[in-house]
């Protein structure tokens, strides 16, 4: 199947990409044990971003490819290195580009070069263990999970910005109107539907340059589907006046003039949102000449019916300058009509947001709690489950936020089932109300009792000190030869070569400590 050439309606996948992970480093250094965090922050990840391109015309591009997709934001390092952020990517949309939900939520409207809207955020990057150390937390040893990125499916909808929209029965005259007035050449033949896409020509009347859209032609029952109207009908919605082109010189049966204005107007009708846009009337083909007669004869109708006529014929040319200077009037009108942009400066202040970040429901299944609320539905695909110490950080951050509380007022019991988040990405926690996850392991959580609490062999080693200290003062008596004999690379926390040479001056000072022991007392015998 050929793909067409023109699009002007397509659905897309748009995915971001997902936060780097945090990591969770300790900063090793000789001599230095247990150094410190120093894991980086995961990097965030790409968004995808529709942008307005003068240059693109047309949705081809993602009729051809649906599925676009943000890059991935890199994993801290430890050394306090942060992750790359991923790429986003930008998605070049035609101007006019009406953004929606698949259930008709409109999100954007994407009109003028450069508005741009952010279709899919980028997932935040994790926090390091360096970033989580805090006075009472000193050495976490975990970090934050990277947020997924936001996932969409996305209807993109054109709509031809033309500031004149020409309507009409097929074979009207509309595309030979545009190539006329302007320097368009779109498709012109002698059979119906000769148009399938939406043609703009740009017109120059004086000093005004305006628009055209040349809309597929229009037949009755357009607006509930049938011929090329219900697809292009939307492409008059932007137009600020619209010109009926109508075929003085039809020879199907039972057409007339006045019947052709009077179907397109119920279509339009029909179709809805066009009802105080101007209108003209262009009366083509009075070239022929029983064409000729025939607009004579509707003229003064139209013109009764508060309507502007021009008789004209876009073979001879004939009529079609008063024709482009009435539409140029309108437009000038209706530009001069924008509200102008104010310029005054607009300063935005946080207001504060009232009631709770996140409810509590009880689930009628089976007696547990249902937690929502976009922090703890964060803070839980934060969290790596695998780690005690970052479950307790979890539930530190879900008491200080108050879900603790509320479910103790709601009535939960120890044991009931709480459940975090909706659907397939929930979590299911018991409900232990005052108990501190990961205690078995730290004495308090996030807490490191490695830089608190003495080693072992670092009391061994204090215990030998005060008794070498105790001997020197006098309070105890014993050999000291034997000082630091016994003392291995463990109890001293020294590289191999140190110990021995801490083993060398032991012995030195205790060959010293028997010399002055003995030269006492030879001095006590001699006096």
């Amino acid at each position: 199947m050929a793909i067409p050439s023109f699009v002007d309606r397509v659905t897309v996948h748009v995915t971001a990409g997902r936060g780097g992970h945090g990591c969770a480093s300790v900063h090793r250094e000789k001599f230095r044990p247990l150094g410190g965090p120093d894991g980086g922050n995961g990097g965030d990840g790409g968004s995808v971003i529709l942008r307005v391109d003068p240059d693109t015309t047309t949705l081809v591009d993602y009729h051809r490819s649906s599925h676009r997709s943000g890059t991935n934001g890199a994993q801290g390092k430890g050394d306090h290195q942060a992750g790359s952020n991923g790429e986003s990517i930008i998605l070049p949309v035609p101007d006019g580009t009406l953004i929606s939900t698949a259930d008709g939520e409109i999100l954007a409207d994407l009109v003028g070069p450069g508005a741009e809207f952010v279709a899919a955020r980028g997932g935040k990057g994790g926090l390091g263990n360096a970033a989580l150390a805090s006075s009472a937390r000193k050495a976490p040893g975990f970090a934050l999970l990277g947020e997924e990125g936001e996932e969409r499916h996305l209807v993109l909808e054109l709509k031809v910005v033309a500031d004149i929209g020409l309507v009409g029965f097929p074979s009207a005259g509309k595309s030979s109107l545009v190539a006329s007035i302007s320097r368009a050449r779109p498709k012109i033949a002698d059979y119906p539907f000769t148009t399938l896409i939406p043609n703009l020509g740009v017109v120059v009347a004086g000093e005004t340059t305006f628009t055209t859209a040349d809309v597929p032609g229009l037949i009755e029952g357009a607006s509930e589907g049938r011929g090329l109207g219900h697809d292009f009908l939307r492409h008059v919605e932007r137009c600020a006046a619209l010109v009926h082109v109508i075929d003085c010189a039809t020879y199907e049966p039972g057409r007339d003039p006045l019947s052709d204005l009077d179907t397109i107007e119920a279509e339009l009708k029909a179709h809805g949102g066009l009802e105080d846009r101007p209108r003209l009337v262009a009366l083509n083909k009075i070239d022929v000449p029983d064409a000729r007669e025939i607009a004579e004869m509707v003229q003064a109708e139209l013109e009764q019916r508060g309507l502007r006529v021009f008789p004209i014929s876009t073979a001879s040319h004939e009529g079609l300058e008063a024709l482009k200077f009435a539409m140029a009037e309108i437009v000038v009108k209706q530009r001069a009509e924008q509200e102008k942009p104010d310029n005054t400066r607009i300063i935005i202040r946080p207001q504060a947001q009232g009631g709770s970040e996140f409810k509590v429901k009880k689930l009628p299944e089976d007696g547990g709690w249902l937690i929502q609320g976009d922090k703890p539905e964060r803070w839980v695909k934060q969290t790596d489950f695998t780690n005690p110490e970052a479950v307790g950080y979890l539930a530190d951050r879900l008491n200080r936020l108050g879900v603790e509380k509320e479910l103790l007022e709601r009535g939960a019991m120890a044991g009931d089932g709480v459940v975090i988040g909706d659907g397939p990405n929930a979590v299911v926690f018991d409900f232990a109300p005052e108990v501190q996850a990961g205690a078995e392991l730290l004495s308090r959580r996030g807490e490191d009792q490695r830089l608190e609490e003495n080693r072992p062999a670092l009391d061994r080693r204090r215990a030998k000190d005060e008794e070498y200290h105790a001997l020197r003062s006098g309070e105890a008596k014993s050999d000291l030869s034997e000082y630091g004999a016994g003392w291995i690379e463990d109890e001293v926390d020294l590289s191999p070569a140190e110990a021995k040479r801490a083993a060398e001056k032991a012995e030195k000072l205790a060959r010293k400590e028997a010399r002055e022991l003995a030269l006492q007392k030879e001095l006590d015998q001699n006096g």
